[in-house]
């Protein structure tokens, strides 16, 4: 069984919030928090037959099981268990970008054991945990034996969920819905979406465009005409917060292997010159792209300089492709460095190979 055990409401301190402050702090260390190398960043299944799995323990000899979704106050601290021997969790992934020494996981004879201490507000999130079944060195998720429950930890200064930064950019693919994800850490608060330019809200139908409690705003068929900068407003028992900002922008890329183009400066090079090779991909903004070298001196270990970027550009018309590049440096060309440099570039949908000379004057 999975388990919850709220320890205490220990008192906060707070300082008075700067306009418009709604970000993470890290919080300091004094333990550095053992975390198993085996995880996984998958949700757990959450249907019913999980559900039942799910226990909170309100005092000694006393259990109540839990439901999807589970309001504390921020400040308390939560212990997780979840009955097994062999446990995996998943948690606010905020948590170990910051390593954050309050999340203490072990794993224990009969039960695994997840301890927050000191919760705030961006804790708030999934907090999941199953089992799994190895043989041998392969190992795959028990779906039979799961539970998951979504914790909002409640406060009144910070209505929505804390992010890492001031500003985001969602992307609007237009085969698949687009979340703006303005979490709200009180559940019952009231959340508004508003455009930037120019200043008006925008209608929330529950058809094209819904707010989901634990995604945000969800546009579920997004068109060029969605692009903008918008953000978040909420209300609940006091004066209304407002969200970071987000940037949505338009992407219209056709799903492939990188398309991709190489080009050498100069061609017919002198000894003693420097060479640069580029290889260029133009893609989808948020679809990483990696790169591979195969030159002429590659073998005999001659040394060059590679150095990979990227950025974002504004096609016009809304549309935003992301250009990444690689390039590859020959200092002092030799006889030996003549040749075809050939780059591989890779992404999910697979991998597009391109060539050019290098010739020797």
């Amino acid at each position: 069984f999975f388990v919850l055990l709220v320890i205490g409401q220990p008192t906060k301190s707070k300082r008075p919030k700067e306009p418009g402050e709604n970000k993470i702090k890290p919080v300091n260390k004094k333990v550095k928090p053992k975390i198993p190398k085996m995880k996984e960043r998958e949700s757990a299944d959450s249907s019913l037959k999980s559900q039942s799995i799910l226990t909170q323990v309100m005092d000694k000899g006393h259990f109540q099981k839990l439901a999807a979704t589970l309001s504390l106050s921020a400040g308390q601290s939560i212990e997780l268990r979840c009955k097994g021997s062999n446990v995996t969790w998943n948690y606010p992934s905020y948590l170990d970008t910051f390593k954050d020494s309050r999340l203490s996981i072990k794993q224990l004879d009969r039960y695994g054991q997840l301890i927050l201490a000191n919760s705030t507000a961006a804790d708030t999130g999934e907090y999941s945990c199953w089992l799994q079944l190895c043989s041998g060195n392969k190992c795959r998720k028990d779906e039979t034996k799961t539970g998951s429950t979504y914790i909002f930890f409640t406060d009144k200064e910070e209505l929505f969920v804390p992010t890492p930064s001031y500003f985001e950019i969602v992307y609007l693919n237009p085969d698949k819905p687009a979340v703006i994800p303005c979490r709200v850490t009180t559940p019952s608060a009231k959340v508004t979406l508003h455009r930037e330019f120019p200043a008006e809200e925008i209608e929330t139908d529950g058809t094209d465009i819904i707010y989901d409690v634990k995604k945000g705003f969800v546009y579920q068929h997004p068109t060029s005409d969605h692009k903008g900068i918008v953000y978040c407003k909420a209300e609940s028992q006091g004066a209304p917060q407002i969200s970071i900002k987000y940037h949505l922008l338009y992407v219209e890329v056709p799903k492939g292997p990188p398309s991709t183009t190489i080009a050498a400066s100069p061609n017919r090079a002198e000894v003693s010159d420097s060479v640069h090779v580029i290889c260029t991909v133009l893609g989808e903004p948020d679809v990483d792209v990696t790169f591979r070298w195969q030159y002429p001196g590659q073998e005999p270990e001659r040394p060059v300089i590679i150095q990979n970027f990227w950025r974002l550009i504004n096609r016009g018309t809304g549309h935003t492709t992301r250009i990444s590049k690689s390039v590859l440096l020959v200092e002092d060309f030799e006889a030996r460095d003549a040749g075809n440099y050939i780059c591989i570039a890779q992404n999910l949908q697979g991998e597009t190979t391109v060539a050019t000379k290098v010739e020797l004057n």
